[in-house]
Formats: C-alpha cells, structure tokens, sequence
C-alpha cells in the first residue's frame, strides 16, 4: 500500500526522472528515506555517458553501504520512479535496504518501451521480488505511472 507520505517521495522521484530527461537520460530517479523520515540520499539516471550501471538506485545502495550501519540501512526506504532492475534490485538485497516503493512498475515500461518500438533490453525484465526475497515492496502508482509514461515518451521521442 503507498501512503501519502510515500507519495511525497515518489513525487521527488519523478522530478528527478523528468531532471534526467532534461539532460539527456532516460527517465528514472530514485530518494532514500530513513525510518525517521529524512531524505538522506537522492540521484537520477547518468547512463548517457556509456555507463549502463550508473541507475540512481545502484548509487543509493552504494552510498547506503559507505554511509549507514546495517540497522539504518534495514530500516531505510527507496522510493524511485521506476521498479528496479534486477542490476539495483541485487545491489539493494546485499546491501540490506529496507522497503522499495516505486511509481510504476517493469512491466509497465516492458509495454511503454514496446509501443514505441524500442528494441529489448539484453538484460531481462524481472520483478524485484523475482530476485531478492524478504524485502517489503509497493507499486505501482496509477496517476504517478501516467507521468512516468509520459517522460519515456518524451526521452524516446528526442532521441
């Protein structure tokens, strides 16, 4: 279920995605909460540069790992604008992150980037609860999905 305080967050993510977008990466961008509800950690895509591995939530469990105890890191929340890939979620379950709310998830972008005639991904599309067990997920949201959508369409359109 995703509260309104969740939505807050999401929210941000979505910003962030439409930053990304702006500067010529796809749309994607993800915040880190603690449990007390501070916004300790926050990035968008930078894969335009070559780097497919540079997804926010790849930087998020990196930093979580340098920066928080274990604890922290159990009870820390990433909220972010795409569910994630198997890549991020990976990185998120051995560095211990806690819940993972996002806007829309990988089967919505498997049809988005379908009807737009964009060639599959050599990496496939998994839910995060098909790689890592154990960790509290919610998504999608129907009316932050929309804008989601809308920036693919936008980014695949420019480029």
């Amino acid at each position: 279920m995703i509260s309104e305080q969740d939505r807050v967050h999401l929210k941000r993510c979505v910003q962030l995605a439409a930053e990304a977008v702006v500067a010529g990466d796809e749309p994607f961008g993800s915040v880190l909460v603690s449990a007390q509800g501070k916004v300790l950690f926050e990035d968008r895509n930078r894969v335009a540069g070559g780097d497919h591995t540079q997804h926010p939530e790849f930087a998020i469990a990196r930093w979580a790992a340098q920066n928080m105890s274990p604890e922290d890191r159990a009870s820390a929340i990433v909220y972010t604008s795409g569910e994630h890939c198997p890549m991020c979620a990976a990185a998120h379950g051995w560095v211990g992150l806690g819940r993972i709310v996002y806007a829309s998830s990988t089967g919505q972008l498997g049809s988005w980037l379908s009807a737009l005639g964009v060639p599959p991904s050599r990496v496939r599309s998994l839910p995060i609860g098909e790689v890592i067990t154990d960790t509290s997920v919610a998504g999608p949201d129907e009316e932050l999905s929309t804008q989601v959508h809308q920036l693919h369409i936008q980014f695949h359109k420019e480029h």
